[in-house]
């Protein structure tokens, strides 16, 4: 199985295809006249097709040869709401960025599968899925540590007065308490909302129930997205259409 997260055209007819697929990690496969309408894939392959892959990979240093796609499930459902989909593409452009080639993870695969399912039902919050994907996909790829403790100090975050001032410092991974945020110029100010939505999502990590509100959704979103723009250099292409920037002016005033 396979999820399309880039196209690029290669010629009138033929693409460049980048799938991740679940047993393989992610490939870079030539589709040979996927964009004539008679083509064996019914037309060219769009960004969030997933399928049965069938591929041919001689030499990892060159492109791979698209033998056969067969498209499984529909993302119709997901394309007709702007906000989900822009969120959806926002998803494969973190897992595209973030995952080298040739390398699998059947947990990251199976993670943006069910996100993107979730997605494409009209009654699902997308801030809260949005937020438990971004959560466990930097845990997964090792880029978010466990958040329950200052990793100055390691005092408990449970044990910090709730109105007490914190960070959150992408350069040191974790949450930074009132005692020890002074010595980090690059820091972003954790908001009560966004307390309780770590709260919440470290419950759940622990195996236990929670819900993730619109309001704690949204400013979890804003701080991994600030991490994620800290770990890549720049923010991802999709960011500015997903996430909101209100929270910016308080990263930018603690450097």
């Amino acid at each position: 199985m396979g999820i399309c997260l880039r196209t690029v055209d290669y010629s009138e007819t033929s693409q460049v295809v980048c799938f991740l697929t679940r047993n393989t990690g992610i490939v870079n496969l030539l589709a040979k006249g996927t964009k004539r309408p008679k083509s064996k894939s019914g037309g060219a392959i769009d960004l969030l097709a997933e399928g049965e892959v069938l591929f041919s990979c001689k030499n990892p240093e060159t492109l791979g040869l698209l033998m056969e796609f067969s498209e499984t499930v529909s993302r119709t459902p997901l394309r007709r709401d702007a906000r989900r989909l822009n969120v959806s593409l926002y998803m494969i452009e973190l897992v595209g960025k973030m995952l080298p080639e040739g390398d699998p993870h059947p947990p990251v695969f199976d993670l943006l599968h069910n996100a993107l399912e979730r997605l494409g039902q009209s009654d699902s919050p997308i801030e809260a899925v949005l937020g438990f994907f971004q959560w466990r996909f930097l845990r997964h790829v090792g880029l978010l540590g466990e958040l329950g403790s200052c990793v100055g100090c390691g005092t408990a975050v449970m044990k910090i007065p709730p109105n007490a001032e914190m960070y959150f410092s992408s350069q040191q991974g974790g949450i930074l308490c009132p005692a020890c945020y002074g010595a980090t110029n690059e820091k972003f100010r954790i908001t009560p909302p966004c307390l309780c939505g770590i709260s919440a999502l470290l419950t759940v990590t622990s195996g236990q129930k929670a819900d993730l509100s619109e309001s704690q959704g949204v400013e979890v979103n804003r701080l991994l997205g600030y991490h994620i723009t800290h770990q890549l250099g720049k923010p991802l292409r999709m960011m500015k259409h997903v996430i909101t920037t209100g929270n910016r002016q308080q990263a930018t005033e603690s450097r």
